[in-house]
């Protein structure tokens, strides 16, 4: 009990090294691929959710937006598996690090807004002053869009990081409570316990969930200036 509620949020390290980036590079290996002709369910059940997510972020996109199909696939797979590992015992989730995310966040939304200003840069330039504005407003809406403009990213980041970081204080919290409890009260202790595992159902939900929201978010970014 006597723990520091923020300890599963540092960085761990191995013989004094960051194993930060260890961690990161770890769920990609877990993907599983086929070398034959015909797959297996598990393969078949991936492509199809694939597919599927692809389909439906990709189909408001014209050409040069669905160029982008591959990264933001690669993207929420990325999010969600490092979401879904994080739920497990003893381990760290790279994704409530703020740092972490922004280094994710602000390359797509730069890239984006750069694409928006090279294909078309009226059409960019206007998302800055609405049509009919009276004309003593003009400064400060220009001001206030161009904040709006460069504070995506920041947001991107940070409701990614309070979402997967308040998921898993209240973890904790409900688990020391369940642990405390045990020597007192034995049904208020299945009480609790069982509040922790319907607790960890929606955690496992809102791994997948945040991981879609980050990319479909990037994705109608990328929409705005295609």
């Amino acid at each position: 009990m006597n723990e520091n509620l923020f300890a599963s949020f540092i960085a761990p390290t191995i013989l004094g090294l960051p194993a930060a980036v260890l961690i990161i590079l770890f769920p990609p290996l877990l993907i599983p691929t086929s070398k034959y002709l015909i797959n297996n369910r598990l393969i078949t059940t991936q492509q199809w959710l694939i597919k599927l997510t692809s389909k439906q972020m990709m189909a408001m996109h014209n050409t040069k937006g669905r160029t982008w199909s591959l990264m933001l696939v690669s993207l929420i797979i990325f999010i969600a598996t490092t979401n879904l590992l994080g739920l497990l015992p003893h381990s760290f989730t790279p994704t409530t690090q703020l740092s972490m995310n922004l280094a994710m966040a602000i390359p797509l939304w730069a890239g984006a807004v750069i694409m928006g200003f090279r294909s078309k840069i009226k059409n960019a330039l206007a998302h800055f002053l609405p049509q009919g504005t009276p004309t003593p407003l003009i400064p400060m809406l220009v001001i206030i869009e161009t904040i709006s403009l460069l504070i995506q990213p920041m947001a991107l980041a940070v409701r990614l990081t309070a979402n997967i970081t308040a998921g898993h204080l209240l973890m904790h919290l409900i688990g020391n409570a369940a642990l405390a409890m045990s020597t007192i009260n034995l049904p208020s202790t299945l009480i609790i316990f069982t509040i922790l595992i319907l607790l960890t159902i929606l955690e496992i939900a809102v791994a997948l969930i945040q991981a879609y929201v980050f990319t479909l978010l990037v994705s109608l970014y990328l929409h705005d200036n295609t």
